[in-house]
Formats: C-alpha cells, sequence, structure tokens
C-alpha cells in the first residue's frame, strides 16, 4: 500500500472518528465474507458507518483526535469500527444481537462521549434506550397529566349536563 493511500485512510477515520457521537471497536475475526455484509447491511439500515483498517492506521487516525489514549490497547488483531451519530445504542444492540446469533463480531471497546467501556459491558450498552425511545418515553410523561386534566374537565362538564337534566325533570314533574 502507498503512502498517499495510506493517509488516506487515516484522513478518512479521522475525520469519522471526529464527527461520531460514539465509536464500536469489535473483533471480527471468524466472520465469513456473507456475515460481513449481513453485519454492513444491519448497520446501514440503522445510519451505522462501519470501516476495516490496520490497527497501525486506527492508531494514527486516532492520535490525530484527542481524548482516545485508552483505545489503543484494545487494537490488537482484526478491527472494525462502527461510527455513530444520534443513536449511539444502535451499534451495541447490533453488535450483540449478530454476537448472540453467530458466536463471532466481539466487542472489543466502545466510546460514548470520551468514556471508554470495556467489551464486556456490551449487554449494558445494548440496553441503552434509542433517542427516539427516550423522546417517546418524555412525550408520554408530559401528555400524561394533559390527558388527566381534559378528562377531569369532560367529567365536569358531564356532571354538570346532568344535573342540569335533573333540576329539569324535577321542574317538568313539580
Amino acid at each position: 500500500m502507498k503512502r498517499s493511500e495510506k493517509d488516506a485512510i487515516i484522513d478518512e477515520v479521522a475525520e469519522r472518528i471526529s464527527a461520531a457521537q460514539a465509536l464500536y471497536f469489535a473483533d471480527f475475526s471468524g466472520v465469513t465474507v456473507a456475515e460481513e455484509s449481513e453485519l454492513r447491511r444491519e448497520f446501514r439500515k440503522a445510519g451505522v458507518g462501519y470501516t476495516v483498517a490496520k490497527n497501525t492506521l486506527i492508531r494514527k487516525a486516532l492520535e490525530r483526535v484527542t481524548g482516545y489514549d485508552k483505545v489503543y490497547d484494545t487494537l490488537v488483531g482484526p478491527t472494525g469500527i462502527a461510527f455513530c451519530g444520534d443513536d449511539v445504542a444502535a451499534p451495541a444492540k447490533i453488535i450483540k444481537k449478530f454476537f448472540d446469533k453467530t458466536g463471532k463480531f466481539r466487542l472489543k471497546a466502545a466510546v460514548l462521549e470520551k468514556q471508554v467501556y470495556d467489551g464486556s459491558k456490551i449487554a449494558t450498552l445494548a440496553q441503552i434506550p434509542s433517542r427516539k425511545e427516550l423522546i417517546a418515553g418524555i412525550l408520554g410523561t408530559l401528555q400524561s397529566p394533559a390527558s388527566g386534566i381534559v378528562g377531569a374537565i369532560n367529567a365536569l362538564a358531564r356532571d354538570l349536563v346532568s344535573i342540569v337534566g335533573q333540576i329539569a325533570d324535577k321542574k317538568k314533574a313539580a
């Protein structure tokens, strides 16, 4: 590989690292081409970028972006990196699902907001709710008191109509 090709890879990986909200470093040894294609398809559906590069090139890219010193020790053996934007839990869910299905593609480390997590934390990371799930939960919580108020107002109006109806019936009877 020519030096210019290496520099291009380093530049691309460094750019993707700096733009990502979270990074997932995984060992893809033993993964077949078909499984790799399936995994990439799942990443694409979730809006997650994925790349494979030599560890030395990944390390040089990480050196260009500060705060990733603790990841260097995990750069041993074949390494694939999943880059994600808004939904930081999506790669963890995909990796865990794929690992549970095949027993391959082991998480080495994850970096969320410059905090490094060991690969053994994959189950915990996969349980993080997605951004959409959080927003739905917050909206549900906010709408719950509003719907209670609407229900109370409707009950008052219904009771008032019932009382007025009973008074009208008494006056007709009298």
